[in-house]
């Protein structure tokens, strides 16, 4: 097994922790954090062992679990990197896209492989909505979340927004072609609600809303494509489905059918499909393991991390136009 080390021990950082040392992919070494006092509540209430300094917990490990803030990033995936050690870095990849794109050269030339935790890839509803996308031309995703103060340190495009960037970056075959974009500071310094607008090379269109102020949670995605609609509900698991077939000629009664003005008919018909319930962080560390052991390519890659980062500051840089 892959010995591995978690750099961080906040609210995400506890849950990488309690999963890393349940994991049959991982032997779990130990922990790091900048908060001595904090770390050693934790050691004391779950055995966890805690590293003193970052640098003897990455001569033990074959790969690190970077779940601090993201301004520490870039600095402790570098010194990973350069220790030979895979990482394994939270969303967003860096501060920057020059940090991210760093790291990207840094990782080949120490033949080290890496992984960007974004989770909604590993969320069953879009797993299961992955094979049922085809070609997508408008896309509708809406993230709105309840106040937290934790996050609000940066805008809320790479809090909540850049989840459902990454998502429609997936599944879009196509560069971006424009964006606008506009945002909101409502109690934060920086802006809680935001909306843009991508337009993609091959006429694919995007919209997105972010909002950390909302009075309800919802965290829902459409996708509308030739002949069909699908719907992916990622806060309660939900993928549903509308397709269109040409309607046969004697349907029966309770067929549900359509006649376009030019006297098309089209019959609308359900392929909802079957969700599997998973752990969604678990999953997306654990096939990190198996993509370094099967030398195959991670399924969020560092580059792909990189782009959502990207296109999430390209948004940012819309606001002030």
């Amino acid at each position: 097994m892959l010995k591995v080390g978690v750099l961080g021990a906040g609210h995400l950082g506890k849950i990488h922790l309690r999963l890393l040392n349940e994991s049959k992919k991982y032997s779990f070494v130990g922990f790091y954090d900048t908060d001595k006092d904090h770390a050693l509540k934790i050691e004391k209430e779950f055995g966890y062992t805690y590293y003193e300094n970052y640098e003897d917990l990455l001569k033990e490990v074959d790969v690190i679990d970077i779940v601090t803030p993201t301004t520490y990033h870039f600095k402790t995936a570098k010194q990973a990197i350069k220790a030979g050690v895979h990482l394994f870095v939270e969303k967003p990849i860096t501060s920057t896209v020059e940090q991210a794109e760093e790291l990207i050269e840094l990782a080949k030339n120490h033949n080290v492989k890496g992984q960007v935790g974004h989770v909604e890839r590993f969320n069953p509803a879009f797993r299961a909505a992955i094979s049922k996308i085809d070609k997508p031309m408008f896309i509708e995703a809406h993230r709105l979340a309840e106040f937290n103060p934790r996050g609000t340190d940066v805008p809320v495009v790479l809090d909540l927004m850049i989840h459902d960037i990454d998502a429609i970056l997936s599944v879009v075959n196509s560069k971006v072609k424009n964006i606008n974009a506009s945002g909101v500071s409502v109690i934060s310094e920086t802006p809680d609600i935001a909306n843009a607008r991508i337009q993609f090379e091959n006429g694919c269109v995007a919209n997105l809303t972010a909002s950390r102020i909302s009075l309800k949670n919802m965290r829902k995605s459409r996708f509308f494509q030739r002949d069909a609609y699908v719907s992916v509900d990622f806060l309660e698991k939900v993928t549903e489905v509308v397709k269109m077939k040409d309607a046969p000629e004697n349907p029966d009664d309770f067929a549900m059918i359509l006649q376009n003005a030019e006297g098309v008919k089209k019959q609308i018909y359900f392929d909802n499909p079957e969700i599997e319930t998973n752990n969604a962080i678990l999953d997306e560390l654990e096939t990190f393991a198996e993509a370094i052991e099967n030398k195959t390519t991670p399924i969020v890659t560092l580059e792909q991390g990189t782009e959502a980062l990207r296109v999430a500051m390209q948004i940012i840089k819309a606001f002030d136009n």
